[in-house]
């Protein structure tokens, strides 16, 4: 496929992003004078296109910590037939592109901590750092993805003018702070976590969303056992930094800041 990934910059192409949003959520997309405001003010929206139909997109505003500026990548969806394809990480790599000549060096963006495929692009292939775990940060949403669990999200701090380090992940169960049980179970270990530096591991499903279908019930349970765990490690100084993907579990590499 001959796909032409830019920079969004005109209402039509921002009327056109609309449509995508609405056919990937089927939810009220986001409004036009807020994507063209943030465009004028050091926002960044890229478009993905396929014989000139717009398959994938991205839309992201700028953002301030009081100390520093940064950009917030807000979403990024594909439309489901050009998913698995690589194009999400693709529409990335351009966005990161135009912040770095808006003058940008780092961009924060949210995911659901167990949403594997959103974990090994973020954490493995981008290199971003899962470093803030936001508890419910969303509330309660009644969407497909969301109904009837709360919004859990860790916050991803992606430097990408940085020359990536690619971490020697090497799993090691010794060192498993949560694993997957018989039946999808999230089960914790009995490792105590200790202060010694080297990397913990923490197992999440791969079909997080075909376990939420069939039991909601286990689904809750793999948040509040992982949001346990995560906000431990972090507490404790260690951050998310890498996942290692396996035969139905992956698994969250954590390393000491």
């Amino acid at each position: 496929m001959e796909i032409e990934i830019r920079e969004l910059t005109t209402l039509d192409e921002l009327e056109e992003m609309q449509r995508v949003e609405n056919a990937i959520w089927g939810d009220m997309p986001t409004p036009i004078h807020q994507t063209y405001t943030a465009y004028h003010n050091g926002g960044v929206m890229i478009g993905a296109f396929l014989d000139g139909k717009m398959i994938g997109f991205q839309y992201s505003f700028p953002g301030f910590d009081g100390k520093e500026p940064y950009l917030v990548s807000h979403t990024l969806g594909v439309l489901p037939e050009y998913r698995k394809s690589g194009l999400g990480g693709k529409i990335k790599i351009k966005q990161a592109e135009v912040a770095a000549e808006k003058g940008y060096n780092m961009m924060v963006w949210t995911f659901d901590p167990l949403e594997s495929v959103n974990a090994y692009l973020n954490l493995h292939k981008l290199g971003g750092v899962a470093a803030t775990y936001k508890e419910n940060h969303y509330g309660e949403l009644e969407d497909g993805l969301n109904n009837g669990l709360a919004t859990d999200r860790f916050q991803v701090e992606w430097y990408f003018l940085n020359e990536k380090k690619q971490q020697e992940s090497v799993f090691k169960s010794s060192r498993l702070l949560l694993e997957k049980g018989e039946n999808d179970v999230p089960k914790r270990t009995s490792i105590a976590l200790q202060q010694d530096g080297k990397p913990w591991f923490v197992a999440i499903p791969d079909n997080f969303q075909e376990i939420k279908q069939r039991d909601i019930n286990l689904a809750i349970e793999w948040r509040l056992a992982t949001r346990k765990v995560f906000q431990m490690l972090l507490r404790n100084h260690y951050f998310g930094k890498d996942v290692i993907r396996g035969n139905g579990v992956s698994y969250y590499c954590f390393y000491k800041s």
